[in-house]
C-alpha cells in the first residue's frame, strides 16, 4: 500500500450524514487527513480554501451534484483525483465522470478493500505526478545552464532558432518520460508485467537520451577549446575504424578505409576530427537501420586525399538510406536530426562547429536509397595559429 503524506489530503463529500461519519473514520484509519462536506456548495468552498489532492463525492446529491462538483474542481485544479461514488443504477453517470477525467469510481454498498485501492491508486498517480515534474525540472535546469554557456560563447547564430529546437528536444523527452510513466501506472494498477516492462523500456529509453543531450551539450561547449597538435591525419581514422569495428561487424555491416599513404603532418586538433568523424560514422552505422535493404553489402568507407590547397581532405561514404534534397539543406542546423525523436540534433552541429573552428570546410551529398557520403577539408598549417 502507498504511504499517505501530506499531499493526500481528502476531501469527503456527501450529503448523507451517517456515511460522511462513516466514510471519514475509515480514511482516517488509513492514515489520511480528511476534510468533510455536507454538499457540493460547501465542499467547493473547502476546496478553494484548502485545494486538497484528492476529492471523494456522491454523485447524486441535492443542488450541486457530483457531476457538476468534479466540473468546477477540474476548471480550478486540472491535477485533482477525483473519485466518485455511485449507486448500482447510476452507471451512466459514472461513465460520464471518467469522460470528464474523473480517476476512478466506487460503487455503494462501499467496501473498505475497494475504496482502499481506489485512494492508493490516486495516491499513486499523485506521488508518480509529482516525481515526473521534479524530474523534467531538473533537466530543464539543467539545459537552461548548458545553453547559457553556449549563448555567452557566441557558439549560436541564432538564439530563437535554437531555443526553438531545445524545446522541441526536452518536449519529445518529456512526452517520452509521460508516456513511459503513463504505462508504468497501468502496470502496477493491473498488476500487469507486460505493462511494466514496456513502460520502464520507454522511461530508461528516454532517461537515456537525457544523458546524451547533456553529453553533447558539454561536447558542444568545449568546442572553442581547439588543441593544435603536429599530427598525421591518418591517425584519427585509424582510431575510430578500430573502435567502430566491432559494432559494425556484429551489425553485418563493412567498415574499412582507404589512407593517403604519404606520411605526412600538419598542426590540427586530433582530439576533435576524432569526434567529427566518430560521429559521422556512428550516423552512418544508424542510417542503415537494423535490417538494411538486403540488395547489397552493407559498407562504410573512410578515404583521405591530398586536396589542393588544403592539407587533407576526409571523405566518409555510406550505401546506406541516403537522404533527399530537403533534410540536405538542414543538416548542419542547430537541433536539426534525422532520427526522429532517437537523436538529439546536437551532432552534425558539432562537427561543423569544430570544422569551423579549423578554418576548414565540411559538406554533404547525398541521394535517397543510394547513400551519403561527407566531405572535410583541412588547411595544411605547418605551426600553430
Amino acid at each position: 500500500m502507498t504511504k499517505p503524506n501530506e499531499n493526500s489530503v481528502i476531501l469527503l463529500v456527501d450529503d448523507e450524514r451517517g456515511i460522511r461519519n462513516v466514510l471519514g473514520i475509515t480514511l482516517q484509519d488509513m492514515g489520511y487527513p480528511v476534510l468533510l462536506a455536507g454538499s457540493g456548495e460547501k465542499a467547493l468552498k473547502i476546496f478553494e480554501e484548502n485545494l486538497p489532492a484528492i476529492v471523494l463525492t456522491d454523485i447524486k446529491m441535492p443542488g450541486m451534484d457530483g457531476i457538476e462538483l468534479l466540473s468546477a474542481v477540474k476548471r480550478l485544479q486540472p491535477e485533482t483525483e477525483v473519485i466518485m461514488i455511485t449507486g448500482h443504477g447510476d452507471m451512466d453517470l459514472a461513465i460520464k465522470s471518467l469522460k470528464l477525467a474523473a480517476a476512478d469510481f466506487i460503487t455503494k454498498p462501499i467496501h473498505t478493500p475497494v475504496l482502499e485501492r481506489a485512494i492508493e491508486h490516486a495516491a499513486e498517480r499523485i506521488t508518480m505526478r509529482k516525481q515526473l515534474a521534479e524530474y523534467t525540472q531538473r533537466l530543464e535546469a539543467l539545459v537552461a545552464e548548458k545553453t547559457k554557456k553556449l549563448i555567452d560563447a557566441e557558439r549560436l547564430a541564432a538564439i530563437g532558432q535554437t531555443v526553438a529546437g531545445l524545446s522541441h528536444s526536452i518536449k519529445n523527452i518529456t512526452g517520452g518520460l509521460k508516456g513511459g510513466a503513463f504505462v508504468l501506472e497501468k502496470g502496477i494498477y493491473m498488476n500487469n508485467p507486460q505493462y511494466l516492462q514496456q513502460g520502464w523500456q520507454l522511461v530508461s529509453r528516454n532517461v537515456d537520451k537525457i544523458a546524451h543531450l547533456s553529453l553533447d551539450l558539454l561536447h558542444y561547449a568545449k568546442t572553442g577549446d581547439i588543441n593544435y597538435q603536429r599530427c598525421n591525419p591518418n591517425r584519427p581514422v585509424q582510431e575510430v575504424i578500430e573502435l567502430m569495428t566491432p559494432r559494425a561487424e556484429e551489425e553485418g555491416i563493412i567498415i574499412a578505409a582507404d589512407l593517403d599513404p604519404k606520411d605526412r603532418s600538419f598542426f590540427f586538433d586530433p582530439e576533435g576530427i576524432h569526434r567529427v568523424l566518430l560521429n559521422l560514422v556512428t550516423n552512418a552505422l544508424d542510417a542503415f537501420g537494423e535490417a538494411g535493404n538486403g540488395r547489397r553489402p552493407r559498407k562504410i568507407s573512410i578515404h583521405t586525399r591530398s586536396s589542393a590547397g588544403w592539407g587533407i581532405e576526409y571523405q566518409i561514404r555510406d550505401n546506406g538510406e541516403g537522404m533527399d534534397s530537403k533534410i540536405l539543406d538542414k543538416v548542419f542546423r542547430t537541433f536539426f536530426t534525422t532520427k526522429g525523436q532517437n537523436g538529439t540534433g546536437i551532432g552534425l552541429m558539432l562537427s561543423k562547429s569544430i570544422i569551423d573552428k579549423h578554418a576548414g570546410v565540411i559538406e554533404v551529398k547525398s541521394q535517397h536509397g543510394i547513400g551519403s557520403e561527407f566531405i572535410i577539408k583541412l588547411p595544411d598549417r605547418q605551426e600553430p595559429p
